[in-house]
């Protein structure tokens, strides 16, 4: 890698440091003498004044931290603002993209079926490749069967809109992804929250709340903001105590965890039938776009023709399937990238933790460093970018207030080298 050094910055309006062109998307919309005075009944209302008075102050300080501009792929080294820079977020876990396999298969695919499918699933829209990509799906995840939508968050939508409504509930782990709430607002079930990780607030919960038809329980498989397991084999526990039907998202746990990677289930040695539904991404450990949810033949037939996001929205792209199979494969083949992935997360987090970090509750490649206050991780992570590092800040509404974090993803691509480097700017940041 060729390492970032303070060597290498220059000058940029006045201050010493890497420049940074992600502020720029706004065209010059925001400034420090602008004002926002956004009322309860226009079209965006008031709620909107705190996040453009922080994202002005972002800019004005050459500090906005999202959708920074990358100049090429993802991977350890990303090229933005016209140098190289260590990625430290990325979710490609397994260190696939650019894999030139998987290249190779997306090109051939749009050589044979072109760039879209014309359709959506339930009509035009299915290809030979997409019906066994969702063989492969259901084989790795040991499912009788796979359906797959156009991201991990509208499988969530697709599942709990076509399954469940307003006379059922749904009592879902407190730090369950954002997808999960949104989906149950879709369905309009009843929600009720349990205490993370939390089988005897999970109890109360079930022995409360209103009367429903059905119960469905949640919780993510590897929690996104925080990186710990859930406690499956506790959940499954009160399961067998009340008779609820379960749905772990496994986003952040496929390729991950797991001897093969091949999720929570295989993490805790649990039959993978004891969980009704696995929903997951196809973005992140699978150098895709997609989503799934991994079930019963019977409940995928049934999704097939009831989940609005499969019959009303496009197809997978074949580029897409076909990176799909190809990562399926790669990961079947080479299972000693997810110790990759392990090892290199136990680094970071031992040395970050020696440093004074808080890390929270990780315990997978999800690296939470807890800073607590917004400024300070906003700023934080601006003076990252200044050490040629990429390090993405989770704010209020993404975490709680007063929780603000800098969440850093670990990769089976990276190297030691770049962990030490990652350490040693850690290290000076600590210091200063």
């Amino acid at each position: 890698m060729d390492t970032p050094t303070e060597t290498k910055l220059r000058v940029n309006n006045g201050k010493v440091g890497f420049p940074s062109s992600s502020g720029q998307s706004f065209n010059g919309y925001f400034s420090a003498e602008k004002r926002w005075n956004f009322r309860k009944n226009d079209l965006i209302d008031a709620r909107a004044r705190r996040l453009f008075e922080t994202t002005a102050y972002a800019c004005d300080n050459d500090a906005y931290p999202f959708q920074i501009p990358l100049e090429g792929r993802t991977g350890p080294q990303v090229q933005a603002d016209g140098h190289s820079m260590l990625m430290l977020s990325s979710y490609d876990y397994l260190g696939l993209i650019g894999d030139p396999r998987i290249d190779a298969a997306a090109i051939e695919a749009i050589r044979k079926y072109g760039t879209g499918t014309g359709g959506a699933r339930l009509l035009t829209g299915t290809t030979d490749q997409h019906i066994q990509m969702e063989r492969d799906l259901a084989a790795y995840k040991g499912t009788e069967a796979a359906i797959t939508f156009s991201s991990g968050y509208m499988a969530n939508v697709a599942v709990l809109g076509a399954l469940f409504g307003p006379a059922d509930r749904v009592i879902m782990d407190s730090l369950c992804h954002r997808s999960l709430t949104d989906a149950c607002r879709f369905a309009g079930v009843q929600l009720q929250r349990f205490r993370h990780n939390d089988a005897s607030s999970l109890r109360q919960e079930l022995e409360n709340g209103s009367p429903a038809n059905r119960t469905l329980v949640i919780s993510d498989g590897v929690f996104s903001m925080d990186g710990d397991v859930c406690h499956l084999p506790e959940i499954l526990e009160v399961k067998k105590e009340f008779g609820f039907f379960l749905l772990v998202d496994e986003s952040h746990a496929s390729g991950v965890i797991g001897a093969t990677g091949r999720g929570t289930d295989e993490h805790f040695a649990i039959p993978t039938d004891e969980v009704d539904i696995w929903t997951g991404s196809l973005a992140k450990s699978i150098p895709s776009t997609g989503g799934f949810a991994a079930v019963s033949q019977e409940l995928a037939i049934f999704l097939q023709h009831a989940a609005s996001p499969f019959i009303f929205s496009a197809a997978l792209s074949p580029a897409a399937v076909a990176a799909i199979r190809e990562g399926l494969a790669i990961l079947k083949s080479e299972p000693e990238r997810v110790a990759k992935i392990k090892q290199n997360a136990d680094f970071l987090r031992s040395g970050l933790c020696s440093l004074g970090y808080d890390t929270g509750l990780s315990e997978t490649a999800v690296i939470p460093v807890i800073l607590n206050d917004e400024t300070t991780t906003g700023l934080f992570a601006r003076r990252l970018r200044n050490h040629g590092i990429l390090a993405t800040p989770v704010l209020f509404p993404a975490v709680p207030q007063d929780s603000a974090r800098l969440r850093l993803c670990v990769t089976a691509a990276h190297t030691q080298t770049d962990l030490e480097y990652a350490l040693d700017v850690f290290e000076k940041m600590a210091r200063n």
